[in-house]
This record gives C-alpha cells, structure tokens and sequence, in this order.
C-alpha cells in the first residue's frame, strides 16, 4: 500500500469535477493532426505565418489573470462560466467542419484562411474560460474535513493537493491518448486513401471534436453530485443537518474587485485590439512587451498577498519557468520535413501521439517523489539537459543517420524506430515542471483569491509561450524552411526547401539546454527561490 500511494497519491472522488474539464482540454487535441494536414495541403500559410498565429491564439491564456479574478468575483456563477466556454469552443470546430465540408458556401462569406484563423482564435478563448474555473475547483476539490467532520492535518492536505495536481495533468493527457487511439483508427491507411476520403475523415474528426464541450460540462454536475454525498455522510456520521450543510456548502467569502487588476485588465485588452488590429510594423513585439509589463506590475502587486518567504519564492519561480517555457521551437518547418522527407502520415503520427500520451502517464506516475522532492531549479535543470537531448534525433535524421543505421541493422532501426525510441523518451517531461508550483499555489492561496493566484503565475509563463512563438518566428524568418506548393492546375508554386533546417534544428537544441540553466544558476545565486 505504502508503494501504490507513493505512486498514485491520495485520491478523493471530489478530484473528478475538475479532472473532467481537464480531460476536455487533452481531448480537444482531437483537431491536431487534422489541422496540420489541412494546413499543409489546402491553405497557403507559411510557417512565418503560422508561427505569428501561433503567438495571437496564445494571448487569451495571457489572460488568465484577470479572467481569474472575474472568476473569484462570480464563483456563485461557475458553472454559467463553464458553459459559456463549452460554447465558444464547439463554434470553433463547427466552423472547420464546415470549412471542409462545405467549403464552396463558407469562402462566399469570408474565405478559407480567414475562416481558419477565426477557428484557431476562437478555441483557446473557450479553453481558457474553462481552465480558469477548472484551476480554481482544484482548490475547492480537496476536502479540508473528514466524513466526521474533522479538520484534515497539513501533511495529508499536501498529498492531496499534490495528487490533484499531478492526476489533472494525467487526465489532460489522458484525453491526448483517447485522441491518439480514435486518429489512429480513423486515419489507418491513410496513404490509400482517395483526396474524397480524405476530406471525409478530416470533417468527421471535427465533428467528433463536439464531445468536448460536453465533457467539460458533465464536469459541473459532477461536482453538485459530490457536495450531496459529502452531506450526506457527515449526516450519516452525526452531524446535525444544518451544520453539515454549512460544512459542504460553503458560502464564499466575498471577493472584493481589484482595481489594479480591472483597469490593468482594461488597459492590456485595449492596448492588445488596438496595436493587433493597426498595420503597425512589430505590432507582436509591441504587444508582447506591453502584456509583459503589465501582468509583471500585476504580479508584483498580488503577491503582496504573501509573507516575504512565500513572496521571493513564487517571483523566483516564475522567471525560471518562464525563461524554460520561452525557448523557440523548430516551427512548423519540423513538421513538414517529417511528413514530405520522413513520409511520417497521418497513421504514424497518430501512433506517436498514442505512444507519447501512454508514456507521459506512465512517466508522471514515476516521476512523482522526483517532483515532491526536488528544487524547482533542479527539475529546470534536468528538464532542460533533457530537452536538449532529445533534439538530437531530429538533427541526425535529418543528416541522414536513420539511413545508415537501418542499412546497419536490416531496416529495423529507421527513421520511424528512431521517432517512436525519441518519443517514448521524451514525453513525461513536458509536463512536469509545473506539478510541484501549481500544488504549491492550490495549498497557499488565500480562499477568496484562488482562481487569481492560479491564474497569476499562469499568465505569466503562459506569457512565456507567446515569446516562444516570436522566438519560433524569428528564427523561421531568419532560417527560411518551405513546403511545396502547387497551383490548382498542379504547376509548383514554392518549391520545398529543406536546406536551412539542420542549422535552424542545432540552433534550438543549444538554446534549450544553455539559456535555462544560466537563468536558473543566477536565479539561485540571488536566493529568490527556495521551493
């Protein structure tokens, strides 16, 4: 038993209310393949392009602080909340099943590209609402009293709120891998498969993707469902019927509006539309380090909310995370060598997600004393050499080492024995940084500012993925990588030019490993953090 809770941690059926809302968020996952292939194949978006939508459709998560804060305000209205988001993310997958479906009737209105950018747009807008309230449940999920009533010991508090945390990062991914398993069966032989049938599966996918919404939404009842069967056995166990209700059903305490945070709030969201919408040169630029100094002066107010330790520990934390979540990927160009060179299709690459999504299970679960143990510093440190390692297939298939090790081994060690080997490496350590702050953040904050904490240091590193993405363009810019494109009558309009990638491919594995451990070696010379 000892073991299996070492491994599992303490669960609670109160978890599940949340979990379901995470496992809506790994489940909407469902459009990925399907969007980079109905990208590639008939929209013309560049990978600059791409990468530059990339960093708007991040920006709502930005915005989880003062959706946070909303949220604190209108608790009473969460699950009004909850559906509102439900809604905003099934009009993001009607409008691409439409799109593919009846694409002749949508372009007469707008046409295929913006309709997509609509949808990319659309989607983290709904997710991130849910998220909000999703973060903001996990607090309330763990029970602060036993079925008699009695105030649970901090100890069993921090394995509860660290088992919270861990099981909502596996239900996310657990929903990746239902996603993996239906792409795996709706795309098998999709190298035989017609253009027609092509289009048929990539529709249906988006259909499908409409459970997602109700997923999040059961969430809700869920959790109504939980609060009755809490009541009902401290009734059970003798407490009086009026006290036990006062126990479950707890009347929050009223969060008073920030000022900071509204008109903060205000300033950024006119500040975004307005510099977003203008034809001014940098405008990503200009956003990103508007949005930064806000939500940074934010930041530094709320956590006055904390005692000096608490204070330096949580500033400390964010800059070495947000300086790990800000390292430039390879882009989209990546992903286009895979399938034109590597000829990964849509049935392998749902493989690998099915593999990555078991493994990252598997992985968290093992993973767990290293991250109730550990420094932050030193699982950025780890995540980092990792990371960069992990790179390194790519940059050797890419000079051609999957062709010598298959001629050496009889075809068994090709490229995609090599991509399967790298991915079943790699994929726990994605989600393990953020663990141990996020059960931190679930046991510190003040009940009435719960979601705004969680949302505070969210917004923050997810702040750290919009500079990503502008790292990602610049490089992309700088190291031109292009897909073949071919006019309606077959002639080639931009030919595929891969030449640049292995540089570019190099560049990131360096960045990912060096950039990290300075920040986090000078963060722990100055003694900001201690968690």
């Amino acid at each position: 038993m000892t073991i299996i809770n070492k491994i599992f941690g303490s669960f609670k059926f109160s978890f599940i209310p949340p979990l379901m809302i995470y496992l809506a968020a790994g489940v909407s996952g469902i459009t990925n393949i399907v969007g980079l292939f109905f990208v590639k194949e008939y929209l013309d978006l560049s990978a600059v392009f791409l990468a530059g939508l990339g960093f708007w459709a991040g920006l709502p998560w930005v915005l989880k602080m003062p959706l946070g804060h909303l949220v604190d305000i209108l608790w009473k209205f969460k699950s009004i909340l909850v559906i509102l988001g439900a809604l905003v993310m099934a009009a993001s997958s009607i409008i691409m099943y439409c799109l593919i479906q009846y694409k002749s009737e949508m372009i007469l209105l707008l046409n295929a590209e913006t309709w997509f950018v609509i949808s990319s747009l659309l989607a983290p807008i709904g997710f991130v609402l849910q998220d909000v309230v999703a973060d903001a449940m996990t607090v309330e999920a763990v029970p602060k009293i036993d079925d008699n009533g009695e105030e649970i010991d901090f100890k069993d508090l921090k394995s509860m709120n660290v088992s919270m945390q861990l099981l909502g990062r596996v239900s996310i991914i657990f929903g990746t891998l239902l996603v993996s398993m239906l792409n795996l069966i709706v795309f098998a032989d999709s190298s035989e498969m017609t253009e027609l049938e092509k289009i048929n599966a990539y529709g249906k996918i988006y259909l499908y993707s409409l459970i997602v919404p109700l997923i999040s939404i059961s969430g809700i009842f869920l959790a109504y469902i939980n609060k009755q069967n809490k009541l009902n056995s401290l009734i059970k166990n003798g407490i009086a019927p009026l006290k036990a209700k006062g126990m479950v059903f707890i009347s929050p305490e009223l969060t008073k509006p920030n000022l900071l945070i509204i008109i903060g709030s205000i300033i950024f969201v006119l500040f975004t539309l307005f510099i977003g919408t203008s034809k001014i040169q940098f405008s990503q630029e200009i956003v990103f380090v508007g949005s930064f100094g806000i939500i940074l002066l934010l930041l530094i107010k709320l956590s006055n909310e904390l005692d000096t330790k608490a204070k330096r520990m949580l500033l400390g934390t964010a800059i070495i995370i947000f300086v790990f979540r800000a390292m430039p990927g390879v882009g989209q160009g990546g992903s286009w060598f895979e399938i034109d060179v590597l000829k990964f299709d849509q049935e392998f690459l749902s493989l690998l997600g099915l593999i990555a999504s078991f493994l990252t299970i598997f992985g968290i679960f093992i993973l767990r004393p290293l991250m109730e143990k550990s420094s932050m510093s030193r699982l950025i440190i780890i995540l980092s050499v990792a990371g960069s390692i992990f790179i390194l297939p790519s940059i050797a298939m890419y000079y051609g080492f999957h062709e010598y090790t298959s001629n050496l081994t009889g075809g068994i060690v090709d490229e995609r024995f090599i991509a399967i080997f790298n991915t079943a490496l790699e994929s726990p350590l994605g989600q393990v940084s953020m663990i141990p702050i996020l059960a931190w953040i679930a046991q510190s904050a003040p009940s009435h500012l719960k979601a705004t904490f969680f949302a505070i240091l969210a917004s923050f590193t997810n702040l750290a993925l919009s500079a990503s993405n502008l790292g990602t363009k610049y490089l992309n810019q700088i190291f031109v990588i292009t897909r073949e494109v071919k006019t309606e009558q077959g002639e080639i309009k931009i030919p595929a030019d891969y030449s640049e990638l292995g540089i570019l491919l190099i560049i990131v594995c360096l960045l990912t490993l060096i950039v990290p451990i300075i920040i986090t070696f000078v963060i722990k010379k100055l003694r900001l953090i201690s968690y």
